[in-house]
């Protein structure tokens, strides 16, 4: 049996998938709440912690900040917002803003697609070149906790493979962007 799937695999012509094609394929924009929580409802959730895990978030809060990329009307924006909120009532961490702009300028530093808003990156106070993204869209309140408690182990000198695969999974709900405006509009 898996003889004669090789043998038609091997008939199959190769596919090239360009980065943008993957981007696209992770990226779901979401322009509603319903549409937002559908998709949510197939992520899973993080559900095993590591023994130090609250006391290291809450240990690493004075150095570190989680700082998030938003824009009006962006429901998992909005979604993403209130479970930061929460975060740093939990932990102490601080949660800042950060502008389109800068949160494009830091996807390129990292090779990253622009994927549009939200995106989430844990960074240490002491060092504004340093981050590491924690969260590409909206995602379960626990896996932003379990990508933050990564970053902070990964940013204090952890093997960083062992940390990108326990963060490899971004749910990629992200807001739908506005509608293209016209180059020439009539008045």
């Amino acid at each position: 049996m898996a003889a004669i799937a090789l043998a038609c695999a091997s008939q199959l012509p190769a596919q090239t998938v360009t980065r943008e094609q993957a981007a696209r394929a992770a990226i779901h924009p979401v322009a509603s709440v319903a549409e937002m929580r559908s998709l949510l409802a197939r992520v899973p959730a993080t559900r095993d912690f590591p023994t130090d895990f609250d006391e290291t978030l809450r240990g690493q809060a004075p150095l570190f900040a989680l700082e998030m990329s938003t824009a009006p009307g962006c429901a998992p924006c909005a979604d993403l917002w209130g479970k930061l909120l929460s975060f740093r009532a939990r932990y102490g961490w601080q949660v800042r803003t950060i502008s389109t702009n800068e949160a494009m300028l830091r996807s390129g530093r990292l090779g990253l697609p622009w994927v549009g808003n939200p995106v989430v990156w844990a960074r240490p106070n002491a060092d504004p070149n340093r981050m590491v993204p924690v969260a590409i869209g909206t995602d379960h309140t626990a896996n932003v906790a379990r990508n933050a408690y990564l970053a902070a182990k990964m940013l204090t000198g952890v093997r960083v493979a062992v940390a990108v695969r326990g963060m490899s999974k971004f749910t990629g709900l992200v807001g739908a962007g506005a509608p293209a405006r016209p180059s020439n509009p009539r008045r």
